[in-house]
């Protein structure tokens, strides 16, 4: 399978001279099995470009079919689909994968995005077939030969990670978690940041073990991880609420699941270019020796795992 990175950026899209390289747009992701039709993972701006590429082929005709995994609901992972040029061509069809929510219908939440005066083409005006698949945490289903499971991570309003395995090689999905040590974070708004060193409500605590311990079985021997490290360790210090992880956590959980290739991501919109090289450049000194590789996201990076005839 091939994974093509269209958005790399977290939060909001940053275009500009200091983001040229690594790119300015928010979270996409394409995984593509041999053969088959593309798996998308989120929908932030970068999934613009990709319809746009998608349109050369069998998407300009009406004869396409994606999937569409959401992480989860958050502007920044599905503020381009309303751009996603297929979505406007008869005969297309987009599968769209999201956890179960309680309070609202998935199809609901997409609608709401198109709603007068927030955007000119509501939803039930495209050509394309849009078929929405409501998921719970820890469900395993297919694509074709694909074979995807996903987990809940550690975020305001619950993301998850998914893991898909083709071709014989697997890629895992984690953007948007925080750590699993400080603060569990549901569906409540919190304003501020707990007290440093403040001892975790037991039941949190219990939560927060078993969800760690969920992403890593699920990360286990992947052969890329893509990894939410939008902070540095200042960042995260005053801001564990927000529900993003360092690159410190994020190799943690990819030694302990002993994955081949680390990809970080979600990179933060105040990060430039510069900024990040360093970022990089310190993981890899501190993993000199180390058995996995670490990657910085950048858009157009494509990575080629297991089999590609």
């Amino acid at each position: 399978m091939r994974v093509r990175f269209w958005g790399v950026r977290g939060s909001i899209p940053v275009p500009g001279r200091q983001t040229n390289r690594y790119g300015g747009n928010t979270s996409c992701v394409e995984v593509r099995p041999r053969g088959a039709t593309p798996i998308i993972i989120d929908a932030g701006t970068g999934i613009r470009r990709l319809g746009k590429q998608l349109m050369q082929d069998l998407f300009g005709d009406g004869r396409g079919t994606a999937h569409l995994l959401i992480s989860h609901t958050h502007w920044d992972h599905i503020q381009g689909l309303p751009f996603f040029s297929p979505l406007y061509r008869r005969g297309n069809t987009l599968h769209v994968f999201a956890r179960q929510r309680d309070d609202t219908h998935l199809r609901a939440v997409f609608e709401s995005q198109t709603e007068e005066p927030y955007f000119p083409v509501p939803m039930a005006t495209l050509k394309a077939d849009i078929c929405f698949h409501e998921l719970v945490e820890g469900q395993r289903f297919e694509i074709g030969t694909a074979k995807i499971t996903c987990t809940r991570l550690n975020h305001p309003w619950i993301a998850i990670a998914y893991r898909i395995d083709v071709d014989g090689a697997s890629v895992v999905y984690a953007s948007d978690t925080a750590p699993f040590r400080d603060i569990l974070l549901e569906h409540e708004f919190i304003a501020t940041p707990p007290a440093r060193g403040e001892p975790l409500d037991p039941a949190d605590a219990a939560k927060l073990a078993a969800m760690r311990e969920g992403l890593v079985r699920l990360c286990h021997g992947a052969d890329a991880l893509i990894f939410d490290t939008q902070f540095t360790t200042a960042e995260y210090r005053s801001r564990p609420h927000w529900g993003h992880s360092t690159p410190d956590d994020a190799i943690e959980i990819a030694r302990e699941a002993r994955v081949k290739t680390l990809v970080l991501y979600h990179h933060a919109p105040t990060r430039t270019d510069d900024e990040q090289d360093l970022i990089l450049q310190e993981c890899r000194i501190k993993l000199a020796g180390s058995t996995f590789e670490v990657l910085a996201a950048y858009e157009g990076l494509e990575l080629v795992l297991g089999e590609d005839d």
